[in-house]
Order: C-alpha cells, then structure tokens, then sequence
C-alpha cells in the first residue's frame, strides 16, 4: 500500500498520468458510497476481487488522506469544469474532520448471510463459457446440477469444458480422480427446459440480450417449482425487466459472475424492486458456499464494478487523445501503482465493442458528459479493431 501511496505522491510525469486518472475513480466510489449505492466494504471487494486490484479505492482515499485527494481533484476541477472532478461531500467531510472510510465502517455489525431457502439441486440454463464455469462451480461445491442447452452437442460441450478443467486440476494435485469422479457425477444434461421443474435456483447465463432473457424468465416462470429463486448473470441489463417477465418478482435477483468463473470470486449480488429479503440473504450465502466473494447493490447501469471501471478507462483514452501521454506511457504508469494491466492492455481484453456498449450504457442511465465514449474508442470499434479477440485495438497482437 505505501508503494501505492509514494508512487502518487511523486512529481514525475508519470505520477502525474496517475493522478489524473485515479483520482476520478477514487471521487467516484465516494459519491456511490455518498449515495447508499453499496457499502464501503463492497465497493472495495468489487474492485479487488473483480479487477484484481491490490487495494479498494475507499481504502486507498484513506491511504493517501482525504485532504490529498480533495486538493488533487480541486485542481482537476479548476482545469476542466468537469463536474465529475468536483470532490464528493463525503471526501471535503472527511479532509475537515479527519475522517476515514475505515472509521465510518468500524462500528457496523457484519452478519455471516444464512441459507434462508433449502438449496440442493441448481439449475443452469446456458452452455457457453460463462455457463460452463458455473455448473463447475456449483458442482465442486457439492450442489447436484441441471444444465440445459438447445442442442445434444452443446450439452456435451458444457461436459467436455467440465472435464477438461477437472483434468487439469488432477494434473496439478489439486484434486484426485474419486474427486473428478464425484463431481462429474452431479451433473445431469438437458435439452429440455422442463428438466430444470425441481431446481432450488435456477441460473441463467445466456446471450445479453434483454427481449430473449425475458422470453426465458416467463418459460421459467411457468416450469419452475413454487419458491425456486432465478437468477440471471447480466453484467448490463435491468434485472427488474427480467422480473417482470414472471409472476414471481420477489424471487428474482442478479448473480453477476465474472469470466472465468472457476477463477474469479466477485459475484455481484444484484437486488431488483422487489427481490425478497430471503432471497437476497440466500444468495448471498450461495456464493460463500461455491468460495465465492460475493456484494450486494441495487439494479442500476454497471452495478459496481463496471460503473467505476469504465469511465476510468474512457479517461485514460481522453487523456491520449489531449497529448498526455503515449499509450504505453499511460498503461505504465497505471501498471507502476501496482494494478495488473495498463488501461489500454485492459480495454483489449474486455473488447473495445464491449467497454463501448457499457459506456454508452453508464452515459444513457447517469446523463454525464464527462463519460461521452471517447472518439478514438468509437472509432476502433468502427474499424473492427476490437482488441485480443480480432488481432488489433489500441495495441496490436
């Protein structure tokens, strides 16, 4: 952490790279902590369990000290007019007072989620690589699971990517063949929906788009038993549109699960309107029993991670784009405060078409102009250069 701190406290050009770009990331965790979005605790778990970040921004707003973070965002301010580099009253609070996120956090009781409904089969609709890591996951939990695909052979897809991770981890001693055997045993293949009829949960991992995951969610609606919980894993879409699809809101929530699942132990706990309290305190409880990580927000664009990510990394192209830096220069500043990828390396391996939708998305549902998608993203997108998957984005491979 105090490498962190020493590196943004510099005076070289690249600290002051950092500094332009963290600090708005940084400003805008407190406003969604400021606006009871998510607590300071999951704000920080997502950014570190979802981006691998070694700290959470909250955590590093007390590292360096509101005060340092009030002053570098005033003077962002006093050279841009962007609202978005006004500090959080939370943040000039804090300077005045001598306040942390830590202290404020410090008397909250947290309480271990329980297992409000009895959960023993889970039902997985989708076989693609999202879905295929979720059946593994439930299954080396312990949980017997029900796939469905539309075909024989995507059924024996999801089999094949189940075993070939398995395999591996025999390989590396980490499990042992009774191990591989047990697991590949509590899986049941299905091409049929009706299969998924005496699933406790039922989640879905099919294609982003909102009019066919409203189709599923009324068929589900219609086989699934009384009481079953649905879940989708939209990183983007309102859970409250695929609640309405049923009859049964209250047994809706979000279960946003990030790629590779078997690896990544954020998930996103998305609560709709009128998602029940059970239902959300059980799913919470779920992921701790698959290893998982698991925060807690409301239905609104970009749930936490990726509202807090995007516009960080539609800065770092504006920042090209103004002559602040070389796309090297700028990915290696960020990678000198010890986050994983340079925000360029990072926008390639998200896919510029994807970082794109979502910011289009952050700037429909919050209005800022702060967040248009920068020109240079737009027109990459336009090119076909969408990053690792095509050969070509902001770098090439």
């Amino acid at each position: 952490m105090q490498e962190i701190v020493d590196r943004l406290a510099a005076s070289d050009s690249a600290a002051e790279v950092a500094r332009t770009l963290l600090l708005p990331y940084l400003n805008h965790a407190a406003t969604m902590y400021e606006s009871g979005y998510a607590t300071a605790p999951d704000i920080d778990a997502a950014m570190r369990f979802g981006c691998g970040y070694p700290v959470g921004p909250l955590e590093l707003v007390d590292a360096l000290g509101a005060q340092m973070v009030v002053t570098g965002l005033e003077k962002l301010y006093a050279e841009t007019g962007d609202e978005l580099h006004q500090p959080a009253s939370v943040l000039t609070h804090q300077a005045a007072e001598g306040t942390t996120f830590a202290a404020a956090a410090g008397g909250d009781t947290v309480e271990v989620p329980q297992l409000r409904h009895d959960i023993r089969r889970v039902g997985v609709v989708g076989t693609g690589t999202m879905a295929s890591g979720i059946v593994e996951v439930f299954a080396k939990a312990g949980y017997d699971v029900t796939f469905v695909g539309r075909g024989d052979d995507k059924v024996a897809g999801v089999v094949a990517a189940v075993t070939k991770s398995l395999d591996k981890a025999v390989s590396r001693g980490k499990l042992d063949e009774d191990g591989r055997a047990a697991v590949l045993g509590r899986l049941t293949g299905s091409t049929e929906r009706a299969a998924l009829s005496d699933a406790d949960i039922v989640v879905e991992a099919i294609a982003e788009d909102l009019d066919v995951k409203r189709e599923l969610f009324a068929d589900l609606d219609r086989i699934a038993r009384p009481g079953a919980i649905l879940a989708t894993t939209t990183s983007s879409l309102s859970i409250n549109a695929c609640a309405t699809a049923t009859g049964r809101p209250q047994d809706v929530i979000g279960m946003h699960f990030f790629n590779p699942a078997t690896v990544m132990k954020l998930v996103e706990v998305v609560t709709g309107d009128e998602t029940s309290v059970e239902v959300d305190e059980t799913v919470r409880a779920l992921c701790l029993a698959t290893g998982k990580h698991p925060v807690s927000c409301g239905d609104r664009a970009g749930f936490i991670v990726n509202a807090l990510l995007f516009p960080y990394l539609n800065d770092a192209v504006r920042l090209h784009e103004a002559g602040g830096g070389s796309l090297d220069e700028i990915d290696e500043a960020i990678k000198a405060t010890q986050s994983p990828m340079g925000p360029f390396q990072l926008l390639d391996v998200v896919g510029n078409d994807v970082s794109l939708a979502i910011q289009q998305s952050l700037v429909s549902t919050f209005g800022h102009a702060g967040w248009q998608p920068a020109p240079t993203l737009e027109r990459l997108v336009a090119e076909g250069k969408l990053g690792r998957k095509t050969g070509e984005g902001f770098h090439t491979y």
